[in-house]
Order: C-alpha cells, then sequence, then structure tokens
C-alpha cells in the first residue's frame, strides 16, 4: 500500500478523538502517518473553563499536554498556526512548515460570537479558551482588590458588579463559580460579601433553554435563593468600559461583562474556500465529508450536519467526540476498504453546575438536582477520560477536583481536600512498620510446627488433593505463628490440652472460619504442598520490607497498599485476631503521603514522577516538532 499523510488540524475534543482512533488502528502500519496540528502544545477541557475563571482549580488543572496523550502512539505532533490549506495540492501550510496529506481533518472549533454588538471586543470578557479563563480570573481578582479601597460609594458597586450575558451552560456554570468564591474574594480583600453583585443578563424569555423546563427552572430558583440576579427579555446592545447598555435603554454601570451569549465557527476557515452555513460553520455530510473536497473532513463544533431538517448537530462535547469518531472511521474505510459509517447522533443527556456542589441534569430522561447531578457530571469527566486512554489524566482529575480544592468547593463540602502538613502521622508510620518488622522477625526466628491442628482451619482447601500427610511433615520455623494460633484458638477442644495452652495467649480471630469464595482463591493460590511451604517461607520476607519501608517512609503509599492486602488476606483466612485489627484503618491513614515527611519519599517520589514520568509520558514541551521526527 502506498504511504497515506493523515494531517489532522485542531487538537479540540473532536481532534483528540479522531487521532486516537486511527493512531490505534493503524499502530503498527508503518505506511500510514498522522500528524496532529494545533496551535497550543496542549488540549483543553474546555467544559472546565468557568473553574479556572472563578478561581475553584489552579489554571494548569484543565491543561492537558498532548505528548503526555499521545507519547508511545504514532501520531506525530506539531505546534503551530495554520495559515492556509491547498486544496488542489492537498498541502496545508504553517507559519513555520507545510504538511502533505492525502485526508484532511479539520477541527479547530468554534469562537465566541459577538453578533456585532458594540463593544464586546473591546470592553468584555469571553470564555472560550485557557487564555480566556486566566484573563478573566485574573482581572476579577484585580478589579475585587481595587473596589476595597474605592471610596466613590457608586463607582465601588460598579466595580463590585458582575454580569453575566447569556444563560447558556457557559454563562450559568461561570456565574455558579462566582457565587462560591464571591466568599473568598470578600475575606482576602476585607470587604462584606454582600457588596459582590451578580447578575445574569438573557435577551430570552427564559434561561437555560437547552434543558427542559421542569430542571431550568430549578436552576433558576437555586439561583434566586442564592441572591443572583436574572434580568430575562433584557438583550444588550452596547458594551461600555465601566457600563452596559439594555435594550430597553437602562444603562447597569460594571466594570465586568462576561460575554457567553454565542459561538460561531472559527474564523480562520473563512479562506479555505469551503462551503459554509449558520455561524459559519462548514457544510459536511452524514460521513462528516465537506461538500465539493474528497478526502476532508470536519468535526467538532467546526462540522454542520442536519440530523433533521433545519435541526444540525448541537455544539457539545458528546457530538464532538462522536463526529470525531465518524471521520475517523471514514478514513478507515477509505484506507483499509470496507463501508463508511453515517454520523448518528446518541446524546445522553445534557447537565449544568452552578458552583462545585448543586447542578441540574436530563440524562436519558432520569432528572437530577443538587448532589447527584454534580456526581453524574464527575462521571462524565471521568469517562472522557477513560475514551481517550489517559489513566494519567483522569488521577489528575480526581486530585484537582477532590482533594486540592479550597475553601470547601466541591461536592464532598471540603471534607475530602486536604492542604495540612502529614508530620502528625509520623509516629503511626513508624510504629506500623515496627508491627510488621515485629510481625515478620518473629515468623523467621521463631520455631513452631506446621501440624493438622494449627492448619485447621487451612485443611478443607486442601481436600481432595490426595494424603494430607504433609500437613505433620513440616517441622521447621514457623512463619504463620499467628496462623497457627487463630487456627488453635478455633480448635482447643479438638487439638487437647497442648494446643490448648497455645490458645490461651491469643485473641480471638475476626472470623471464625474462611469464607467459601476466598477458599476458592486460597486454592488456586497454593493448590499444593510445595506452593504452600514455598508461600510460608517467602511471606515474612514481604512483611520486613513492608515494615522496613514504612519506618523509613519510602515508597510508602505502595507499601500502605500491601499492608492493607496482608491484613485483609488474614482477614479472610480467619487468621488475624481483634488485637491486630488497628493496623488495617492505620495503613489506610498512611496513603495520605505520610513518607514525605522524615522519609525517604521526600526525594524519592519526586525524583520517580520526573524521570519515570518523562520515560513513559514524554517530556512536555512548550512548541512541538514531531514532524522532523525520524
Amino acid at each position: 500500500m502506498p504511504e497515506k499523510n493523515i494531517v489532522l488540524i485542531g487538537a479540540g475534543y473532536a481532534g483528540v478523538h479522531a487521532a486516537k482512533k486511527l493512531a490505534k488502528k493503524y499502530k503498527r502500519d508503518q505506511d500510514v502517518k498522522i500528524t496532529l496540528i494545533d496551535r497550543h502544545s496542549y488540549h483543553t477541557m474546555m467544559t472546565e473553563l468557568h473553574e479556572v475563571a472563578g478561581g475553584r482549580v489552579e489554571p494548569t488543572a484543565i491543561q492537558y499536554d498532548l505528548r503526555r496523550l499521545f507519547n508511545r502512539t504514532k501520531v506525530n505532533l506539531v505546534t503551530d498556526n495554520v495559515t492556509n490549506v491547498d486544496h488542489d495540492k492537498k498541502v496545508v501550510t504553517t507559519e513555520h512548515g507545510s504538511y502533505p496529506y492525502d485526508y484532511l481533518v479539520l477541527g479547530m472549533g468554534g469562537e465566541p460570537n459577538d453578533f456585532g454588538t458594540p463593544g464586546v471586543k473591546e470592553n468584555g470578557f469571553t470564555l472560550w479558551s485557557w487564555e480566556d479563563s486566566v484573563r478573566l480570573r485574573k482581572h476579577i481578582e484585580e478589579i475585587v482588590t481595587k473596589a476595597s479601597r474605592e471610596q466613590d460609594v457608586e463607582k465601588r458597586k460598579a466595580m463590585l458588579r458582575f454580569v453575566v450575558c447569556g444563560s447558556g451552560f457557559t454563562g450559568i456554570e461561570m456565574v455558579g463559580e462566582l457565587l462560591e468564591w464571591k466568599d473568598r474574594l470578600a475575606k482576602d480583600n476585607k470587604i462584606d460579601k454582600d457588596e459582590i453583585e451578580l447578575i445574569v443578563v438573557e435577551a430570552a424569555p427564559t434561561i437555560l433553554n437547552m434543558l427542559e423546563r421542569r430542571d431550568a427552572d430549578k436552576a433558576e430558583k437555586y439561583m434566586v435563593k442564592k441572591g443572583i440576579k436574572i434580568l430575562k427579555s433584557a438583550a444588550i446592545v452596547e458594551v461600555k468600559p465601566e457600563s452596559i447598555v439594555l435594550k430597553s435603554g437602562e444603562e447597569l454601570p460594571t466594570h465586568t461583562l462576561i460575554w457567553t451569549a454565542g459561538v460561531r465557527a472559527n474564523s480562520d476557515t473563512k479562506d479555505y474556500g469551503m462551503e459554509s452555513a449558520r455561524a459559519g460553520r462548514l457544510k459536511v455530510n452524514q460521513y462528516m465529508e465537506a461538500e465539493k473536497y474528497d478526502n476532508t473532513y470536519v468535526i467538532g463544533d467546526l462540522a454542520y450536519f442536519e440530523e433533521e431538517e433545519g435541526k444540525p448537530t448541537p455544539q457539545i462535547v458528546e457530538a464532538a467526540e462522536q463526529t470525531g469518531m465518524t471521520a475517523a472511521k471514514s478514513i478507515i474505510a477509505e484506507i483499509s476498504g470496507g463501508d463508511k459509517t453515517p454520523f448518528q447522533g446518541k446524546y445522553h443527556g445534557v447537565m449544568v453546575s452552578i458552583g462545585a456542589k448543586y447542578g441540574v441534569a436530563n440524562l436519558s430522561g432520569m432528572h437530577l438536582s443538587g448532589w447527584f447531578a454534580i456526581f453524574m457530571k464527575h462521571m462524565v469527566n471521568l469517562y472522557y477520560f477513560f475514551g481517550i486512554r489517559s489513566g494519567y489524566y483522569m488521577w489528575q482529575y480526581i486530585m484537582h477536583e477532590f482533594f486540592h480544592i479550597k475553601d470547601r468547593r466541591n461536592i464532598f463540602r471540603g471534607w475530602t481536600s486536604r492542604y495540612g502538613n502529614v508530620i502528625w502521622s509520623l509516629p503511626l508510620r513508624v510504629y506500623l512498620g515496627w508491627f510488621w518488622i515485629d510481625e515478620a522477625l518473629a515468623k523467621i526466628y521463631g520455631e513452631g510446627t506446621w501440624d493438622k491442628v494449627s492448619l485447621t482451619n487451612l485443611k478443607p482447601m486442601f481436600q481432595g488433593l490426595g494424603p494430607d500427610s504433609w500437613l505433620t511433615a513440616t517441622t521447621s520455623k514457623m512463619p504463620f505463628d499467628w496462623l497457627q494460633a487463630a487456627a488453635t484458638s478455633g480448635a482447643s477442644q479438638a487439638a487437647g490440652d497442648a494446643a490448648g495452652d497455645a490458645a490461651q495467649n491469643v485473641t480471638t480471630p475476626i472470623l471464625s472460619h474462611m469464607w467459601g469464595w476466598f477458599e476458592w482463591i486460597m486454592k488456586l493460590v497454593m493448590p499444593n504442598q510445595d506452593v504452600a511451604v514455598f508461600m510460608q517461607k517467602v511471606v515474612p520476607f514481604i512483611e520486613l520490607a513492608i515494615g522496613l519501608a514504612l519506618v523509613a517512609g519510602l515508597f510508602t503509599w505502595l507499601a500502605s497498599v500491601g499492608s492493607m492486602g496482608f491484613l485483609v488476606m488474614f482477614t479472610l483466612s480467619a487468621m488475624l485476631g481483634w488485637d491486630k485489627f488497628w493496623a488495617l484503618p492505620a495503613s489506610f491513614a498512611m496513603l495520605n503521603g505520610a513518607g514525605r515527611t522524615f522519609g525517604l519519599d521526600y526525594w524519592v517520589v519526586p525524583w520517580f514522577q520526573k524521570h519515570l514520568g518523562n520515560f513513559w509520558y514524554g517530556k512536555p514541551r512548550a512548541v512541538y516538532r514531531d514532524s522532523d521526527r525520524k
């Protein structure tokens, strides 16, 4: 097969999904080259821009480096601005190079639509990029600080009045973040939080018109209850430096107008000579192929395909992902043969958050509000990372959203957030480590007999394996002394006086017998005498390693997981007494990064994160030029 060059422009939701699909299909095919061009070296989680602009998470929390997404794939990354697409010569030209293609995928997304309203570009703030969110966040912090020192009452009110134009997803989620952020802004600037005024301005007579009225009404009721003013049927006709003018003629003083009223296609495509439709979106057929041009595909917010007459694909994440997958499948059919799959939008619902703790959602007819709606939003976001096969960023999302949040601004009201020193867990870490060292040394150097009595609890596992004389044949250093003691405690009468004496020094085991399903597992792990004896000899040394690691604070997280694993196994084997059960919650507590304080993890973990992370995910760069890579 002759070499095929696939060039994708735009690393948004659609572009990333399409590139992932193509890279997986042609992973081992050296004749297929895949190049992804974007003006940034990162992918932005657009649905979370409001969290950055509203001060909930740090800017880097929604920035996903393309190297970490595409390392160990055949996708070549190029950081550059596309200046021209020559459909006749089939060449994409950028500011610093040119890239021939056999198949072209356009996924540059959209941009804010101000509908020609005077003053929006000069005096307003948009929220459609990572840069927009950082710029708006900085402005809000600065204007509140400036207002706190302003002596003129009316000017101070104008500076502390924040107006959001548009009641779609972006606008409502933005005002929701401001609602929760104003407490911190007021506290840091020593002003009354009630001085900060939040207003939503909507040209239509209703808000959240993408939702059913029952859900939209719940959201509106919540916002009004929290003090957010909602002006409906109030179109903005001009944005001035320190005020906005409504269609009614009313002028509303404000230094912050956040424009979220509409989206149009990326204006860069105007010079591409392609057929466009409403809001500049490019016309495509059911396979996401552009009209007039062969082997050119358009995906995401940029694509205009009417699923029903007069009803184009919605500009939402699910549609972007699905159009990207459709285009990728169409290209695969072209290269590898087979039938193309027409686009069929399958949308599972819509949801909107109003801050970190309240939201409304309609998921396949299931109406949710409050905590459950926000929980489902997190699940959808985590599923997105699963879809693009990025466990790294799934973990980062969990840490940002659940554990590194300040001011209780997460779904769990801050209960899971941690910004404290873990030095207080140092004594427990050392004590737990010594517990395992003591247990291991006792088994390695202590004498015992592994006989029928000591293995009463384990004997049923080996029934049917043949003569059980081996149960009494082993007389050696006893690694399972507490196994022997726990078993003896449950069989003291049958074992006679000698076994009864041993049981006197043991507390009651947590479980009186091994559960059937766990017995089955243990039979798989120890199917015969040789394996059982091997485990008998190895386990104490693993326990010793866990103990030493905990005391030294080395790989504490892994050691704690191992500690929990052993304790759970011993519990289910009916070998763990209540006197040692404390070690299980103690092991769980050590997952808090306890080795970073007076432990080797202070140096070792950052070193591994840096070097192994770069080895596996690649080293992030501000600019990628993979086209030069051999």
